[in-house]
């Protein structure tokens, strides 16, 4: 990522005014090892309202009750993740399967908000806004545990993914 979008992610999650961990993966930034391109003053205005690291266990962090929304590129383990954990997101896909999951993410399962223009500081801070404080952030939330209950039943003993699944091992055992 270049160093201009870093910083408008930066400034987008400072202006959003909300609690954030942040995961920057070391060299994921152009001309940079780690933390050097954030802006000057990001961490005074932020304070502890923020956490930045250079790794956490996804599904974990998702499954936490704190969580209120996802910024992710909506690859489809991710998305899934997501879904599994009833977590809205906010939507910033790049390529292959990315938009796809994305539209259905937003446009049918609408349980996320679409990042227009990707690296733009307002827009992010007001997605994020529209994700963790507006009532369509309660009904995207609402939304998303439906979904996470419909894909947990469909993980039980008897469901329809494990039934699928089971059927395709007695498939596989029969040769």
């Amino acid at each position: 990522m270049g160093e201009s979008d870093f910083i408008n992610m930066a400034w987008g999650l400072a202006n959003s005014k909300q609690r954030f961990l942040w995961v920057v993966r070391p060299g994921s930034v152009s001309g940079s090892q780690w933390l050097e391109s954030l802006p000057k003053g990001f961490i005074e205005e932020v304070g502890d309202r923020g956490c930045i690291v250079k790794w956490a266990p996804q599904q974990e962090v998702l499954a936490h009750q704190a969580i209120g929304g996802f910024w992710t590129h909506n690859g489809w383990n991710s998305t899934l993740e997501s879904i599994c954990e009833g977590v809205p997101m906010i939507c910033s896909p790049c390529s292959y399967d990315q938009p796809i999951n994305a539209r259905y993410v937003t446009d049918v399962w609408r349980i996320g908000v679409m990042l227009d223009n990707e690296m733009d500081r307002e827009e992010i801070g007001r997605a994020i806004k529209r994700v963790i404080i507006d009532k369509e952030g309660t009904e995207m939330r609402q939304r998303s545990k439906s979904l996470q209950e419909k894909v947990s039943l469909s993980l039980e003993k008897g469901g329809s993914a494990n039934r699928t699944l089971e059927s395709l091992v007695d498939y596989m055992l029969s040769f």
